[in-house]
């Protein structure tokens, strides 16, 4: 155990020198930064209003900072054994535990972060506690497929269902809506359709590799026009 601790913390340090990592890095401590800014300064604004729709639009962002932390600690992984795809972690090795246990924790919060934004512009069609539960329990599933399914086929096929789903409640929900919160909708379908792409960037990441730059510059520029409408928010 000392020992591949002691390779862990030199491949770490190795890692710092590498650019695609250290991009992988900067990424993910910027949309870190940005959700917990998001989480943390839409507090007060719950605390005083107890609006439902806050609450859940808080615990998406919450749920998108643990999983871009765990979507970092994924991206090391791969550098450090040389891999394309977590999954392709060989039994043999020490990794496989560390790898599939990071896995399955980055796509909970990852399908759990989606579920509550929809569910923050959703709840009162869905005025029920239970849909809570089965999200929770829908995102399990999805987690422990994503581990016992290695095939790229599987999880392009659960991906694109999910951003058919988002996009199918998006558009119900936007209906009849004013200009303003239909472009807050918008906003919404962008930012989980490009989270659904990062996603498939690790799980298929030879899939999305031509537009990696793009994926994350966008992902970036989502994140930090949502906090600007925060900020904005809570400052009026």
């Amino acid at each position: 155990m000392p020992q591949m601790t002691g390779r862990i913390v030199d491949g770490a340090m190795s890692g710092f020198g590498n650019p695609g990592l250290g991009l992988e890095i900067i990424y993910s401590f910027v949309i870190i930064i940005c959700s917990l800014m998001i989480y943390f300064g839409t507090k007060e604004l719950y605390q005083l209003s107890s609006h439902k729709g806050i609450n859940y639009f808080r615990r998406a962002f919450l749920f998108f900072a643990i999983a871009y932390f765990f979507r970092n600690f994924i991206k090391f992984i791969l550098f450090y054994f040389n891999i394309a795809r977590i999954i392709e972690i060989s039994p043999k090795t020490a990794g496989i535990l560390l790898g599939h246990t990071t896995l399955f924790i980055f796509v909970y919060f990852s399908s759990m972060a989606i579920f509550y934004l929809l569910y923050s512009v959703m709840w009162k069609r869905w005025n029920n506690s239970n849909k809570v539960y089965l999200f929770h329990i829908l995102a399990v599933i999805i987690s422990f497929i994503s581990i016992l399914f290695p095939s790229p086929f599987i999880h392009l096929t659960i991906n694109l269902g999910l951003l058919v789903l988002v996009i199918i409640i998006v558009y119900i929900s936007r209906k009849n809506q004013k200009k303003n919160k239909s472009k807050l909708y918008f906003i919404y379908l962008l930012l989980m359709i490009f989270w659904i792409l990062n996603v498939l960037d690790i799980l298929v990441p030879e899939f999305l590799r031509t537009y990696q730059i793009i994926i994350y510059l966008a992902s970036i520029g989502i994140f930090l026009l949502i906090l600007y409408k925060v900020l904005k928010k809570v400052g009026n």
